[in-house]
This record gives structure tokens, C-alpha cells and sequence, in this order.
């Protein structure tokens, strides 16, 4: 009897191993870039190598292309088993049953406790179910020149608008030199949103009936704000026009004190000027002591049409571990998941200390754009920059700005909710 057990034990242990060995997990990746996936090669390989006999295979989609090339592979029932998750993407999903809940994983799980309250948060955007776990955050803070700020006598990076303001106009009084490094070009539009609902207090960007906020007194104030940084003078007369490579640039060159910026910006700055002539701060806050920088996030999803569960999550746990999570992040320029990561002496430094502040403060409040309208593309690309440097111009006034915002999105919510 116990020789048949024995038997009977082995040839089980068999079958799992050939079974195992059979086993292929497939991995999509959609914020792609060389670099990006020879890191995502090295932490699969970690994993191939900690379970033997598992392959992954490692679908790239280029990020111009993501979106309707993986709608097609969903609609064609080629779903993954784990999926690089944007956020913009996690209610369609989400919504729609295709995820698996990781929260009987998290739940087990010894590093669920690191996480940082944001990520989980996060995380469990819809349905309050975790159906992604954040790998990383791209927010908004305010890169300092610290020799400028010193040269114009501001002893301190502003946290407040109106303590901004004041420090601009100081530092604009030097020759050829600016306070705010404005970005009114490709992209600008993160800067009017972060500073109109930092005014206005509030982050809504629409009342229950679909009606836009966008010329509501609060937000106009604020759209009027940035009109005036221009207008007198605070920002290059040239940066109407500015993207991202053009503000970074006035950045590091000392052209401008301030930046408002993710942590990508870092690469370029970091680059070109010493630790110690630079830092990051939180945004400014509004006169009801909040802020709302702009924040995006991806992270990993697991469908749930998978047929291996619990390995496609063992597959996250080693990407979302804390030394995969911090490997990943450190070379993709996103903030880490994890709480401790502002411990690790790549994050530690004076150059990280603002995003960290503000993933941490209770009165700033990361903002989410309303990418979720089919009009949104348009009216960020496209009509947003011609009505603000019109604005920023004079050829139409800051009213008359927040008055077009406000139609065009009121519109666009409108059709949205009639779907519903």
C-alpha cells in the first residue's frame, strides 16, 4: 500500500511537471520602448528562471497604435493572461468583466502593506476592486532653479499661487531670466487644468448634468491666472509656443526658476545642472489650501480568461515586487508603488522629494483629465492649444477662453451620458 502511494505521489509530481512545462503565459506591453523592453526581458527572466518549465511571451504594441490594436485582439478572443495596464484604459476593461480581481491575491500577499495608500487607491478605481496594480505615477511637481531663486532673493520655493506669483516677478526682474518656464504649446494643457482647479478648489470637471466647470468663477479665476503669468511678462515671450523638449530646456538652461513637470523631466535635468542648483517642490496651492497636480498611472492586470491564474499573478508579484518595481521605475522615470522607495538612494535625494510630499499630503489631490470623452484627443491636441496662445496673445480674452473650453466639453459629456 504505501509503495503504491509512493507511486502514486511521483507520477503526479510528474504530470505537474510536464504540465508545467507545457505552460505559456502571454504578456502585453503597451507604453512601449527599446529600453523599456529589454528591462521588462530581464524581469521575466527572473521569473521564467524561478519557475522552470514556464515560458512568457512578450506581445509589444506600439503606444500610437495600443489602443486599437489591442481592442482588436480582445474582440478576437486573443486576450493575454497579464496585460500592461494604462490608466485610461482600466474602466473600459474593468467595466466590462474581462479583468480578474487581484484582491484575493493582495490579500495574501507579504507586500501589499508596502504599497503606498495612492496605489491601492488606485488600483481599485473601478468598482472599488483592484483589477490593476500600479507599477508607477507620472505627477506633476514644481522643478527650482535654487541659484535663481537665490540671485532674485526668494528664500524659499513658493507654496502658494500667490507666493509663486511674487517669486516669478522677482526673478524676472533679473536680465533675460523668467519665473515659469510655461509650456503654451504641444502638451500645455496639464499646466491650465493643474492651476484652474488649484483656484477653483475643486477638481470636478462637470456637474451631474454634464455641464462643463471650465468658466465656473472658480476655474475662470484660474484660466485668467495663467493669462496674466504671460501677459506680464513672467514666462519667455516665446514659450506660446513651447512643448515639452522647448521647457525643460529653459529649464536647465536658467532661462525660467520653475517647472511644472513629471519625473521623466529629471533625465534631461539631471543631466545638465549639479544636484545641489536644483530641486523639486510640490505645486503651489490655491486659496482653499489645495492643489490638484495632474496624474497618470499604469500597472498590471490580470484577464480573466486566463487559464494559469495563479501563475500569471506570480508573474505580477515579480514585477510588482520591490526590487522589480524599483528596477522598472528608475528606468521608465515613474514613481515607484512602494512607500520605502523614497528611502532607496536613487529616490532619497533632494531632486525626488516633491512628488513624494505630495503623494503624501492629504490637500494635494492627483487629478485625473477626462480622457474618458471620444472628443478629449481633439480638444487636448488640437483646440486647446489654439484658443490658449489666442489667450495668451490677446487676440481673445481669458472669459472668452474658458467660455469655449466650457462649451465644447459640455457638449462632448453630454453625448456621453446620453449613451449611459
Amino acid at each position: 500500500m504505501k509503495k503504491t502511494l509512493i507511486t502514486a505521489a511521483l507520477f503526479a509530481a510528474m504530470m505537474a511537471s510536464s504540465a508545467m512545462a507545457d505552460t505559456t503565459l502571454k504578456l502585453v506591453e503597451v507604453i512601449t520602448s527599446p529600453e523599456r523592453t529589454e528591462t521588462l526581458k530581464s524581469l521575466v527572466g527572473k521569473f521564467e528562471a524561478a519557475n522552470p518549465g514556464t515560458k512568457v511571451e512578450i506581445i509589444s504594441l506600439p503606444w500610437n497604435e495600443a489602443f486599437q490594436k489591442f481592442a482588436t485582439m480582445v474582440s478576437a478572443g486573443d486576450t493575454p493572461d497579464v496585460m500592461e495596464m494604462p490608466d485610461t484604459w482600466l474602466s473600459l476593461y474593468g467595466n466590462n468583466g474581462l479583468l480578474e480581481s487581484l484582491e484575493p491575491y493582495l490579500e495574501k500577499w507579504e507586500h501589499t502593506a508596502g504599497l503606498t495608500p495612492r496605489a491601492l487607491e488606485l488600483g481599485r478605481d473601478v468598482k472599488n476592486t483592484a483589477y490593476m496594480l500600479p507599477y508607477g505615477f507620472y505627477l506633476r511637481a514644481m522643478f527650482y532653479n535654487k541659484k535663481l531663486l537665490s540671485e532674485a532673493g526668494v528664500s524659499e520655493p513658493p507654496k502658494t499661487m500667490d507666493e509663486f506669483v511674487k517669486a516669478s516677478e522677482a526673478v524676472s526682474k533679473l536680465p533675460g531670466k523668467y519665473g515659469y518656464c510655461m509650456r503654451g504649446g504641444p502638451g500645455g494643457l496639464n499646466g491650465w487644468m493643474i492651476f484652474a482647479a488649484s483656484m477653483a478648489g475643486d477638481n470636478k470637471y462637470f456637474t451631474e448634468d454634464g455641464t462643463s466647470t471650465m468658466n465656473s468663477e472658480g476655474w475662470a479665476k484660474g484660466i485668467e491666472w495663467m493669462v496674466d503669468l504671460y501677459k506680464k511678462g513672467l514666462a519667455p515671450k516665446d514659450s506660446v509656443n513651447w512643448g515639452f523638449n522647448e521647457v525643460v530646456a529653459g529649464f536647465y538652461s536658467g532661462t525660467c526658476a520653475f517647472l511644472d513637470q513629471d519625473p521623466d523631466a529629471l533625465i534631461a535635468v539631471a543631466e545638465r545642472m549639479k544636484p545641489e542648483d536644483f530641486g523639486v517642490a510640490p505645486l503651489p496651492k490655491g486659496p482653499t489650501g489645495k492643489s490638484y497636480p495632474t496624474i497618470g498611472y499604469a500597472g498590471w492586470s490580470m484577464f480573466a480568461s486566463s487559464k494559469n491564474k495563479d501563475l500569471s499573478w506570480k508573474l505580477i508579484e515579480t514585477l510588482e515586487s520591490p526590487e522589480g518595481n524599483i528596477e522598472w521605475n528608475k528606468r521608465i522615470g515613474a514613481l515607484p508603488a512602494y512607500s520605502a522607495a523614497e528611502k532607496d538612494p536613487f529616490y532619497a535625494g533632494d531632486q525626488f522629494k516633491g512628488w513624494f510630499q505630495e503623494l503624501a499630503d492629504k490637500d494635494t489631490v492627483p487629478t485625473v483629465m477626462p480622457t474618458f470623452l471620444e472628443e478629449f484627443a481633439f480638444f487636448k491636441d488640437s483646440l486647446a492649444i489654439k484658443t490658449s496662445q489666442q489667450a495668451l496673445l490677446g487676440d481673445i480674452s481669458a472669459k472668452e477662453l474658458a467660455d469655449q473650453w466650457a462649451d465644447y466639453l459640455t457638449k462632448a459629456q453630454k453625448k456621453n451620458l446620453s449613451k449611459k
